[in-house]
């Protein structure tokens, strides 16, 4: 009994992508911080909301991408492919999780953090997924979906949402989620072409794959370092790991244009620009105790 309760959290948790969700809730606490001016009891049900939201929307993306689940390695071991729950049964469980994750959002963050919410998951089960049949650079518009969790985490902090704090570190996250998406296709391109879904691997060579993938992580450095300039952090320290981790960040992937020779790993890359995010979150997370020092 014990086991098999065990393995329908498994499941549920494969369904609901948690790693993921994970991720995506700290993002929520980060905006909430920000606009709160420091951690309070505040933060636990937005911050909820928004992790079932998207373990609702991930296992709505379950369903959507089934068959071709079905075809790649990474995915065949999946809950649907692998046979372990039927698809009328992962939609029941989604929307249970969207009515609840909503509902957390709306009590805790109004009605604008709980469109915010929606607008997250229609855009990636309603643009995202069904785009990424169509052409490689999904990623692109998909890396919208970043944006969106720290600006509900900043509305349930209190913030105005029209804020231009809050729309360049809703601008940073979604720059970042370009080349953090495009390196996780690189990693995987060949199988995504064995499922039939465009790969930029089969449009461009290794050498200017590189470039791109250099351009788009200039441009997340870019992005924040315009941070302090925009208010959004005063502290001394926070500034220093903001600009020390945008130089390491640049210095790492310069190799990609110094040494075109050089081979790209992409699952290397793609840790140390995950490696970069969450320096980043911390310094903003610290930010407000940063600043009293």
């Amino acid at each position: 009994m014990i086991n098999k309760f065990k393995n329908y959290l498994g499941l549920l948790a494969e369904l609901g992508k948690v790693k993921i969700t994970f991720a995506v809730a700290f993002t929520t606490i980060t905006g909430y911080v920000l606009a709160n001016g420091g951690f309070d009891s505040g933060l636990l049900v937005p911050t909820l909301g928004i992790f079932i939201l998207a373990c609702g929307s991930s296992a709505i993306n379950h369903f959507q991408e089934q068959t071709t689940d079905a075809i790649m390695d990474r995915t065949k071991s999946r809950p649907l492919p692998s046979g372990r729950i039927m698809p009328f049964e992962v939609m029941a469980i989604a929307i249970f999780w969207v009515i609840i994750g909503s509902w957390l959002l709306y009590v805790s963050s109004g009605f604008i953090g709980m469109q915010l919410g929606l607008l997250a998951l229609f855009w990636y089960n309603g643009i995202y997924t069904p785009l990424k049949r169509k052409t490689a650079f999904a990623v692109v518009p998909g890396s919208v979906i970043g944006a969106i969790p720290p600006a509900v985490g900043w509305v349930a902090g209190g913030g105005d949402i029209t804020d231009p704090r809050i729309l360049l570190v809703a601008f940073f996250f979604f720059i970042w989620q370009v080349p953090h998406f495009w390196l996780l296709s690189l990693k995987y391109g060949r199988q995504y072409a064995e499922a039939g879904l465009p790969s930029i691997t089969s449009l461009y060579s290794q050498n200017q794959i590189k470039r791109m993938t250099f351009v788009w992580t200039l441009a997340t450095a870019v992005t924040v370092t315009m941070v302090p300039f925009f208010g959004v952090v005063h502290s001394f320290l926070s500034i220093v790991m903001i600009l020390l981790s945008a130089t390491w960040l640049l210095v790492t992937f310069s190799v990609l244009v110094i040494k075109p020779d050089a081979e790209l790993n992409p699952g290397k890359y793609f840790m140390k620009i995950n490696y970069f995010a969450l320096m980043i979150m911390i310094s903003l997370l610290l930010e407000p105790y940063f600043h009293t020092v």
